[in-house]
């Protein structure tokens, strides 16, 4: 399996994770440019969240969460800025979350939720 389509599974077991923990997904892959994109956008209690989410397949290199960095925090708050600047509902609040995947052989995967993460 290649990285894209580890991502790309990753991300529907985030969704399908993040819909059984009572999140409505609102979109998936919402791109401002070719340099910014947010893996899923979803609302809980009227609050928007912008998740970034990371899949791996072993822990030899870091844990999927290691991976986020400031640049890509600071590119994920970007793109949110956009979204929200086109979004005509209106949210309690905003924050951005994170979700680190680990699938074992089996493809079993193993969630590592963090909410409400700091671009500081």
């Amino acid at each position: 399996m290649t990285n894209k389509a580890i991502g790309k599974y990753g991300e529907n077991l985030a969704k399908d994770f993040l819909i059984k923990q009572g999140f409505e997904i609102v979109e998936t892959n919402y791109r401002y440019s070719k340099m910014a994109e947010i893996d899923i956008i979803a609302s809980k209690k009227n609050i928007l969240h912008f998740i970034e989410v990371k899949t791996r397949t072993q822990n030899l290199f870091g844990k999927p969460l290691e991976a986020i960095t400031q640049k890509k925090l600071s590119s994920i708050y970007n793109c949110a800025k956009f979204y929200l600047s086109k979004c005509n509902k209106k949210y309690r609040s905003i924050q951005i979350d994170a979700i680190g995947i680990i699938l074992d052989k089996n493809k079993s995967p193993q969630f590592d939720f963090i909410e409400n993460i700091s671009l500081f």
